[in-house]
């Protein structure tokens, strides 16, 4: 008696590499976004624009420093920086901050994000405070309203209380010299003399 091998029909063995074709698909339609070049800090905000979210958070307690509200950009060229002190990569952008913080044409408010506050004083008594003000988003519904998608993220927000730009990730000096500055002078220039 002899064993013969039957060969699975052609539609099942289709069947059996379709996985595998789509996972190679979608393996290279990513590396091909990863390797684009693009800069994924600019990612685009449905909120440029746009009236910046009312916000009305306490402050960080311990600070002397008012909470963040909605009346923190009337008027003003605002940064709202959103940050935790459990973020790694807001640790690496906090001296370009101490430096922006310098320019007293600008004010720059935090949203501490789902934070322990005795972390994010020690956070600020460690690296320095560059902020004017900082609101506790304990539970991150401010930072829903913001879409944040992560931390850290910035915002300018113009006199006129708009959203102007957003940066996603860790400022680098780089990302303020080509993309930020160049922003904040725009807000600037629009602002009307007091």
């Amino acid at each position: 008696m002899s064993v013969t091998s039957e060969k699975p029909p052609r539609s099942r063995r289709l069947l059996f590499l379709l996985p595998l074709l789509l996972f190679l698909a979608l393996s290279a339609v990513f590396l091909m976004q990863l390797f684009s070049g693009k800069d994924t800090s600019l990612v685009p905000s449905a909120l440029i624009g746009r009236s910046a979210p009312q916000t009305d958070l306490p402050p960080l307690e311990g600070m002397n420093l008012p909470g963040l509200s909605s009346q923190a950009f009337s008027g003003r060229v605002t940064l709202v920086n959103v940050w935790g002190s459990w973020c790694l990569p807001c640790r690496q952008e906090h001296p370009l901050l101490m430096q922006l913080a310098t320019d007293e044409r600008v004010v720059i408010a935090g949203l501490n994000y789902k934070d322990k506050p005795e972390n994010a004083r020690r956070f600020l008594g460690d690296l320095g405070n560059p902020y004017d003000a900082i609101g506790v988003d304990q539970n991150g519904r401010a930072a829903i309203d913001w879409g944040v998608y992560g931390v850290p993220e910035t915002f300018l927000v113009g006199p006129d209380g708009t959203i102007r730009y957003k940066h996603v990730g860790p400022f680098t000096p780089e990302s303020i010299r080509k993309s930020l500055m160049p922003e904040i002078e725009k807000a600037l220039a629009e602002r009307p003399a007091s």
